[in-house]
């Protein structure tokens, strides 16, 4: 029993990280429609640049020990593990680039709803790919939870299917990054969380430079996309990718939907956006989902 209780005590701080990553995310929105009026590409650009200026410039400045550790363990690594490693962190920036101008798109261009209903299918798509791919065992509640998320999803699909198309591409692109997350393990995650950046960046910079949009001279817009970087970017994945080193994927995924759950309050009472009865219906059954999903993990840490 004692045993039991410490090891939920140390599990604490990662499930923390998992749940105040997506808490974060739920208001991102609101920044993203603060510079609704520039292309969705160049939001994108911008917010990777920053992002990768003021990650690498930490790291550089307060933790150039941390970054020599992990260039010597990426050292002393098999050929074939250093390609793993290579290929795992490539396919990774890619998902992470695809899942950002996604959502940004989504939320100045389709709707809130669509970019909330994407981490509403996201959590579901992740349980069920580390069910697959990292055999990762669920329990009967938590199959039980999951068909009740699913029942929800169905409930929300009955809408625009153009909608619908947004909200799956943000939401499988999304799953299997935290997936491969879940896979790479072994490195410092802010070390990690700038490689990364540092990839999206080289994918950027050439459309950046045959970009034919100007470049910003708006206050506003860059104090926006330095928020954006920061509170939205570096702080949250990070925090994300920390929890995934103790915190199982399907977890992780599925305390997601706090994200959609804060973005679709947002719509309907910031934002004004017209919401279907039956939709109330189903976000009620994600919340019910949520809960039982996590049971155990929430009379653990009622009891620390």
């Amino acid at each position: 029993m004692k045993k039991e209780i410490q090891q939920s005590e140390s599990r604490g701080k990662y499930f923390l990280a998992a749940f105040l990553a997506p808490l974060i995310w739920g208001f991102m929105s609101i920044a993203i429609r603060w510079v609704r009026d520039y292309p969705a590409e160049d939001i994108l650009y911008y917010r990777i640049l920053t992002a990768l200026i003021i990650l690498w410039s930490f790291i550089l400045i307060f933790r150039r020990s941390v970054l020599q550790t992990d260039i010597l363990h990426y050292q002393s690594l098999q050929p074939t593990e250093k390609r793993k490693v290579i290929w795992l962190t490539l396919l990774a920036s890619v998902l992470i680039l695809g899942n950002w101008f996604t959502y940004i798109y989504a939320v100045n261009h389709i709707s809130i709803q669509s970019a909330a209903f994407a981490y509403l299918i996201c959590p579901l798509l992740t349980a069920i790919s580390a069910y697959i791919i990292l055999k990762e065992q669920l329990s009967t509640i938590k199959k039980v939870a999951l068909l009740f998320a699913m029942i929800s999803v169905g409930m929300l699909a009955s809408g625009s299917i153009l909608e619908v198309i947004w909200s799956i591409s943000i939401g499988l692109l999304y799953a299997l990054y935290l997936i491969i997350q879940r896979v790479a393990q072994g490195f410092d995650k802010l070390n990690v969380l700038a490689v990364q950046l540092f990839i999206c960046a080289l994918f950027v910079i050439p459309k950046l430079i045959f970009n034919h949009n100007s470049i910003p001279d708006s206050p506003t817009f860059w104090i926006t996309i330095l928020i954006i970087a920061v509170l939205f970017t570096i702080i949250p994945l990070y925090l994300s990718m920390y929890a995934l080193t103790k915190i199982s994927s399907t977890t992780t995924g599925v305390l997601l939907y706090i994200n959609p759950l804060i973005a679709f309050t947002l719509a309907v009472f910031y934002f004004k956006e017209t919401v279907d009865p039956h939709k109330y219906i189903a976000y009620a059954i994600i919340v019910l989902a949520i809960i039982l999903f996590n049971w155990q993990t929430i009379k653990r840490l009622s009891k620390k």
